[in-house]
């Protein structure tokens, strides 16, 4: 590390950490105005509030870090151009690899960073978030479930609820079915489900169970049961936010269990596991973009500059929406759907560092 390289690195990570903290104290500003309401009439203490917008800041920042490393890059390297220190730096015989280096080290510090705080530490910040949100914010949501709950417990293993009452862990028409290939073998029905949390077991009412071999059918009704099945309340009520909440090995182990009961539709899991580790390196290639551009003095400096980072910015999110999109909703593959712009954008690094080498 040469007296240029420790220059550029200040430059960089003092920008970077600035636009950062402008944006965590703007965007509490902006979601406790939204929340207030409900912070104000459920009595939230003050401590539970700090520490929600404590994890709140790694969150939003965890979220946009590809974005303002690229704007922060633009933004100090357009200046130091526009008062010529790179033409005097390239005119002293340095060439502009050598230029880059700097911008290396401190783009792969920030992505080693955001690697591991994305795998093993904002999830942690995340799942302290959500419960907050839960239980100040929308718990509504959280004691009541959505009608019409389907369930896998294990491959051919499926439970239904029409509802489900958070409050009293009881639930209206409950089917259990068990299925071998195109073969219903049995069908379980209750009229209420209900959850002893003591004793981890379902208690029902009014039970019919159907029974098919493929030659014979037989019906019987029980007036009570209790049956030991592998889910809980809790199971009933995780939707997709659940994925922030789940460090990478949990959510690792919750999509193959997810997959052991059976579950087709976990894409937006298998999404979120290569994000984490897509997105940093989407840092370290927009910070080669943004010094290819930025270190060219022209007309309209930094105004211009940013204009254009702002503009890249927007494809990059364009395109990581459209791969997502398609991961969701189609086949494609979700590893792909999350390097397909980090691969498009290294493309257009890789053409920019050749124009600017000649």
């Amino acid at each position: 590390m040469k007296i240029l390289d420790w220059y550029i690195v200040k430059k960089f990570f003092s920008t970077f950490f600035f636009a950062i903290m402008v944006l965590a104290v703007i965007s509490c500003v902006i979601d406790y105005s939204e929340k207030v309401d409900n912070i104000v009439s459920k009595n939230a203490p003050f401590w539970v509030v700090a520490n929600y917008y404590k994890n709140f800041v790694p969150h939003i920042t965890a979220l946009l870090f590809p974005l303002f490393i690229f704007i922060a890059t633009i933004f100090f390297t357009s200046k130091i151009a526009y008062k010529s220190e790179i033409i005097a730096i390239l005119s002293s015989g340095v060439s502009f690899t050598r230029f880059l280096r700097p911008y290396a080290i401190g783009g792969g510090f920030l992505c080693l960073v955001s690697l591991f705080s994305n795998h093993y530490i904002i999830p942690v910040a995340n799942k302290q978030r959500i419960d907050f949100e839960n239980t100040y914010i929308n718990d509504a949501n959280f004691r009541w479930a959505s009608d019409n709950l389907h369930l896998g417990l294990a491959k051919g293993y499926f439970v239904y609820l029409q509802n489900f009452n958070f409050n009293n862990y009881s639930g209206n028409r409950f089917c259990a079915e068990r299925i071998e290939g195109t073969l219903l073998k049995e069908k379980l029905m209750a009229d209420v489900a209900v959850y002893d949390s003591v004793k981890k077991i379902w208690k029902l009412r009014n039970v019919v169970i159907r029974t098919n071999d493929s030659l014979k059918e037989t019906m019987v009704k029980i007036p009570d049961m209790e049956v030991a099945y592998p889910f809980t309340p809790r199971d009933l009520n995780r939707g997709d936010a659940i994925k922030e909440a789940l460090t990478t090995p949990q959510l690792k182990k919750y999509i193959k269990e997810e997959q052991l009961r059976g579950q087709e539709n976990l894409n937006t899991f298998f999404i979120e596991k290569e994000r984490r580790t897509a997105q940093p390196f989407a840092g370290f290639i927009l910070t080669i973009i943004g010094a290819c551009i930025a270190s060219r003095k022209i007309r309209g400096g930094s105004g211009f500059h940013l204009a254009l980072g702002i503009a890249i910015s927007a494809v990059y999110i364009l395109f990581l929406q459209v791969s997502t999109t398609f991961a969701t909703k189609s086949t494609l593959d979700p590893f792909i759907a999350a390097w397909i712009p980090n691969a498009i954008f290294g493309v257009i690094a890789y053409v920019l560092y050749r124009r600017q080498l000649k």
